[in-house]
């Protein structure tokens, strides 16, 4: 970027620039503009083209995509807002990039066992990690406190890791037969940072986008704020504008509900951070998944 960014310098001819994370603030007379590395398989240009014609056009300006390495977009200036009408704006654009861009793609016979394989494969590897886990730990004497936070909460671990294989079962037996699959354009990297409210709303880090199905732009999200946001209520609203099906449901709540790979280390304060982090996502998450489940016993 280094040898592109001295070349719009000459171009632009900013009297400041910022270096935030992964991208350049060049600020102009004219307008601050980002500068940001591309991505090897996105071709933005023809995104946005994609996404004009289903009339969606909540992405940031692009000013200049001729530098083999690097793309030039409009700044967009956001407007402070509370975090939680933040999502509450968000989930609702995210709903409408769905809406607007989904179709059904044909599928062969294979499709669908391929998925099945690779969630069944991760749940067998957390299965025998964690079991072997157990049985080591329950060996010491004296336990560190992270291996008693673990162990005293160990059966959450196995029991989330029951109900994703059940639910991957069932799932599986619904869609097997299916020779056509709901997809739409998924941005692929959702969290709160990449969403902007300015003149309107805007998404922006597009690179990882590709055609998928909408469920997983969902798992993202919830992955990377189930913390920050009262995700019952966004999911609640999601699904009011978007209806998803009961495979589509399915596969959502069983790959949220996967628990994380507990990392221990040899500082105790981060271990027993991890572990409890790793538990926290697991309560968390029942309570999200729990009343969908009632009602259908109910049904």
């Amino acid at each position: 970027m280094n040898k592109s960014l001295e070349v719009l310098k000459q171009i632009y001819k900013p009297y400041r620039y910022t270096i935030q994370g992964h991208i350049v603030i060049l600020s102009t007379t004219s307008g601050d503009l980002v500068v940001k590395q591309k991505s090897e398989n996105q071709n933005v240009r023809a995104l946005y083209s994609y996404l004009n014609s289903r009339s969606f056009t909540n992405f940031p300006p692009l000013v200049d995509e001729s530098r083999s390495d690097v793309n030039v977009y409009e700044y967009i200036e956001g407007i402070s807002m509370p975090q939680e009408q933040k999502s509450l704006d968000m989930i609702d654009l995210i709903s409408g990039l769905h809406n607007k861009t989904t179709f059904y793609r044909p599928v062969t016979e294979d499709t669908f066992k391929e998925i099945y394989d690779h969630i069944k494969q991760n749940i067998d590897y957390l299965k025998n990690y964690y079991n072997q886990l157990y049985e080591e730990t329950k060996k010491e004497i004296y336990m560190a406190p992270s291996h008693y936070l673990f162990m005293r909460n160990a059966y959450k671990i196995f029991a989330s890791l029951d109900f994703c294989q059940k639910e991957l079962d069932e799932w599986f037996f619904i869609v097997k037969e299916e020779r056509k699959k709901r997809v739409s354009l998924i941005h692929n990297h959702l969290e709160l940072d990449h969403f902007i409210k300015s003149d309107k709303d805007y998404l922006i880090s597009w690179e990882k986008s590709r055609i998928d199905s909408p469920v997983m732009d969902l798992v993202e999200f919830y992955k990377n704020s189930y913390f920050q946001v009262n995700f019952e209520v966004l999911l609640s609203r999601y699904l009011e504008k978007v209806k998803l099906s009961e495979d589509e449901k399915k596969l959502f709540f069983l790959l949220i509900s996967l628990p994380k790979k507990i990392e221990f280390s040899t500082d105790e304060f981060h271990s027993c951070k991890n572990v409890r982090e790793a538990l926290d996502y697991l309560f968390m998450t029942e309570q999200l998944v729990r009343p969908y489940y009632t009602i259908e016993q109910e049904n």
